[in-house]
């Protein structure tokens, strides 16, 4: 059997477990979960995202925060957060925020860049320019 299906076919076997078990292996089966799914801050950052997609930038903006709060292993995910924070700023007519998101976003990853069609926003798109000709 192949590593990734062994995981799987043990993780599936102790959520089966769980739901007829407390103790020990309800404790495993919330380890092995939490592996599949990631951190509280990954976590936090995808739900942001999703809430960013869907125009709930309200709650977008405090899962985005969140997700630094709690801790992000990864500096892509550290620039993906601030980098959605300083959308919100900007689409929500906050300028200065927004450009402090995007620096915050540089100071983490120098280089970075946004995609394409990021970069042809006509709210941010100048913004993240400003930011980062001031680094």
């Amino acid at each position: 059997m192949q590593p990734v299906k062994l995981v799987v076919a043990i993780a599936s076997g102790l959520v089966l477990l769980a739901g007829c078990a407390s103790g020990p292996v309800s404790e495993v089966t919330n380890r092995v979960t939490s592996l599949f799914q990631g951190s509280k801050g990954e976590q936090a950052l995808s739900a942001g995202i999703k809430q960013f997609e869907d125009g709930d930038y309200t709650n977008a903006s405090k899962s985005l925060q969140g997700s630094l709060d709690l801790g992000l292993a990864k500096d892509s995910d550290k620039v993906k957060a601030h980098k959605y924070l300083a959308f919100i700023h900007c689409v929500s007519g906050r300028k200065r925020q927004c450009r402090d998101e995007f620096r915050k976003a540089l100071d983490v990853i120098p280089s970075m860049e946004l995609e394409a069609a990021e970069k042809g926003h006509p709210i941010w798109g100048p913004e993240f320019r400003s930011a980062k000709a001031n680094k």
